[in-house]
């Protein structure tokens, strides 16, 4: 019984260790602006066989932990719609497939130059092109940068990498000694498997996943829809696995299938808690796979290893995108983020080693070299936002402002103003309108307006865009310091037109007030005033009533903002107590 509890002791010390490392590396981590993957890895080496020692089998964390990385494709699937997937097709086939065969003929020349045989290079670059799909979609998801174009291209090519791995297996058991006179029937075994996997499961989600949700819904046990939740993610993973795919396109294919499903937000936030820590155990258990003996009996090898392969794959990588007409920004971003090698690797090279293609090493020093580079690249990604290029959007079929005309001119086409712009358009009144998102420009275009790109602080872009002869200039922009400029600017040289202006709150609008603005108004402080009288009417006040307490509140809000302006109660401490003084009688 002694020995039972201090076995039951041991492996409570060890999970709460894990919870402690996350909870106590991660914060700290991002506080200092270096992400939450390099804490989970530094946390993992710390309290790994070769820091504290706490945990002695690091692979086997590793084996549970990878469910972390299925849960992730699983999300991810729910957010593909089949259409979406798709119009992806040539991201995915055409993008993905020219890096993954140019970053492999170049990184098996990379090992031969290192003094590794063909086919050891071979291996060793094909497990080091695999990026890590864990890492780029944390950061792409730290990022906010998952649901853009160039985050869905890098996403197109992590799918393109997961299905890589099935005939990169079968070339490696191709290359085992003895393995093309045996492999033949086993490949069309494994063929037929997999094909067999992947009909079964697209079949279960188009005619047995909902149902048996909408089943389970009806029965309104909340417990039993998450473990529901769990069974379809392990499951369609498991299906992948047996047909000797991987685990995480099986959980992707699950996904998308979902994706149009009326649960599919229910399965998101189900999976979520779980998705969320068993990623973070598998960033834990990388870090206890650094191998730090193997580092050090063979360092000067690793870290050229690691150096070689980072910056040759990176290179090709930013060749490849460039080729295809991606801006250099974007081309670098790609480069840093993949340039790592991924955990698929660990499984090619396990599989070399079981075939006799590679020793036990060598083995262990390509998975230092790969486990590296993932550390690594949470580090580059933060050197790349301080130190390199900014991003610029691109203005493709955008035009810029020339010798306009209009009885109003509109900076700034956002959710503003759109609706700012509505009266005048009803009228009749001709409007030229400048705005500096071509996103914003083209979506206006879809519903027929005409937007300009133009930076409405640039002088001559504002007498391109006809602010000389307009009747009235509306600043709708949302940046509170580039509305003040625009302001400035327009008053001081057009003093004749009077200027409108949109504030984001109190100190806003008297900053635009001093700027000379002819009309300044807070862009909630309307709507919170009919919310506030609909809620006087709702609690029983007589419409006169609440028409006059509304009144009322108007009167009293302009007076503390000219009370304000005159007695020049506009900063520190004073700026402090009016904006309580605002929030506590509800003006923003």
């Amino acid at each position: 019984m002694a020995a039972e509890a201090s076995g039951a002791a041991s492996e409570l010390v060890q999970v709460v260790s894990l919870l402690a490392a996350g909870v106590i590396a991660v914060p700290l981590f991002k506080r200092l602006g270096l992400g939450s993957v390099l804490g989970y890895l530094l946390a993992g080496l710390v309290i790994g066989p070769f820091g504290l020692g706490l945990f002695t089998d690091a692979h086997a964390i590793l084996h549970v932990a990878e469910l972390g990385v299925v849960m992730f494709l699983f999300v991810i699937g729910l957010e593909m719609e089949p259409s979406r997937l798709w119009g992806m097709r040539r991201a995915i086939f055409g993008l993905g497939l020219t890096q993954v065969a140019a970053c492999i003929g170049a990184l098996t020349l990379v090992g031969v130059a290192m003094g590794l045989s063909v086919t050891v290079a071979f291996v060793a670059g094909t497990g080091f092109v695999l990026t890590s799909t864990a890492i780029v979609m944390q950061l792409l998801e730290e990022r906010g940068a998952i649901a853009s174009p160039k985050g869905q291209r890098i996403v197109a090519i992590l799918l393109l990498e997961d299905l890589a791995i099935v005939p990169l297996l079968a070339a490696v058991a191709l290359l085992a000694p003895g393995g093309p006179e045996t492999s033949g029937t086993e490949r069309a075994v494994s063929i037929a498997l997999a094909l067999a996997s992947v009909a079964a499961l697209v079949a279960a989600g188009r005619w047995l996943l909902n149902p048996l949700f909408r089943l389970l819904a009806a029965s309104k046990a909340r417990e039993v829809m998450t473990a529901a939740a769990l069974l379809v993610v392990l499951g369609s993973a498991l299906a992948m696995q047996l047909g000797g795919l991987s685990m995480a396109m099986g959980a992707f294919l699950a996904g998308v299938l979902l994706s149009e499903s009326s649960f599919r937000h229910q399965l998101e936030a189900d999976i979520e808690p779980f998705r969320g820590i068993l990623l973070g155990l598998f960033f834990l258990g990388v870090g206890m796979s650094v191998d730090l003996a193997v580092i050090g009996a063979n360092g000067a090898f690793i870290l050229l290893g690691v150096a070689a392969y980072m910056a040759v794959k990176g290179l090709v990588i930013y060749a490849v995108a460039r080729a295809l007409r991606a801006a250099h920004a974007e081309a670098l971003e790609r480069a840093v983020l993949m340039a790592q090698g991924g955990e698929f690797a660990f499984v090619l090279y396990a599989a070399a080693a079981s075939a006799g293609i590679i020793d036990a090493v060598t083995n262990a020093i390509l998975t230092a070299t790969v486990i590296l580079s993932m550390a690594l690249t949470p580090l580059m990604v933060i050197a790349l936002d301080r130190f390199g290029p900014k991003a610029t959007a691109s203005t493709d079929g955008v035009e810029a402002p020339e010798d306009l005309v209009g009885s109003a001119l509109i900076v700034g086409f956002g959710r503003f103003g759109q609706i700012a712009s509505q009266p005048l358009i009803s009228r009749g009144c001709s409007v030229s309108i400048i705005d500096t998102d071509p996103a914003n420009i083209r979506l206006a275009e879809g519903f027929g307006f005409k937007v300009y790109y133009g930076d409405g602080t640039r002088l001559d872009i504002l007498r391109a865009a006809g602010a000389e002869n307009a009747r009235a200039i509306l600043i709708c922009v949302d940046a509170p310091e580039t509305a003040r400029r625009i302001a400035e600017i327009a008053k001081a040289e057009f003093p004749l037109v009077p200027v409108l202006a949109r504030a984001r709150d109190r100190a806003h609008a008297i900053a635009l007030i001093q700027a000379g603005v002819a009309y300044q108004v807070r862009e909630t402080v309307e709507s919170a005033f009919a919310l506030g009288e609909r809620a006087l009417l709702s609690v029983g006040a007589d419409p006169d009533a609440a028409v006059a307490m509304m009144e009322d509140v108007r009167r009293r809000d302009a007076e503390r903002l000219e009370l304000e302006i005159v007695g020049g109660i506009y900063a520190g401490r004073e700026l402090i107590r009016g904006n309580a003084t605002e929030s506590a009688h509800g003006g923003h």
